[in-house]
């Protein structure tokens, strides 16, 4: 079955879109973080990183807009989590990008 020109554009724009969200240092960096644990709230990211608690609020609104981490809300605080799945479907759409514009420079997998 041939994907449509929407379907394709619409994929398009949502990698976009996640990249986007990974083309600031701090936004790795709280990934980076939010990775090494289960899950973290807002406070502890900004003591993590010494940024101001509403630039971290901030990165993680866009990080959460993009479906690269989950939000939820746990009483008085909010908690966020990496999602695995959408980070590594980066890494997959990245690596069809590059081996379709550049057939044979991808590494072999050693499995």
């Amino acid at each position: 079955m041939t994907e449509s020109p929407e379907s394709r554009c619409a994929d398009s724009r949502a990698i976009a879109l996640r990249l986007a969200a990974l083309s600031h240092p701090a936004r790795i960096e709280i990934l980076k973080h939010l990775s090494a644990s289960s899950c973290c709230s807002c406070r502890e990211v900004v003591d993590h990183l010494d940024l101001a608690q509403s630039t971290v609020s901030q990165h993680l609104k866009v990080l959460v807009e993009a479906g690269l981490v989950r939000f939820e809300a746990d009483r008085q605080r909010s908690r966020y989590a990496v999602d695995h799945t959408a980070l590594a479907g980066v890494s997959a759409s990245l690596n069809q990008l590059v081996a379709s514009c550049c057939p044979g420079s991808l590494p072999k997998r050693q499995d």
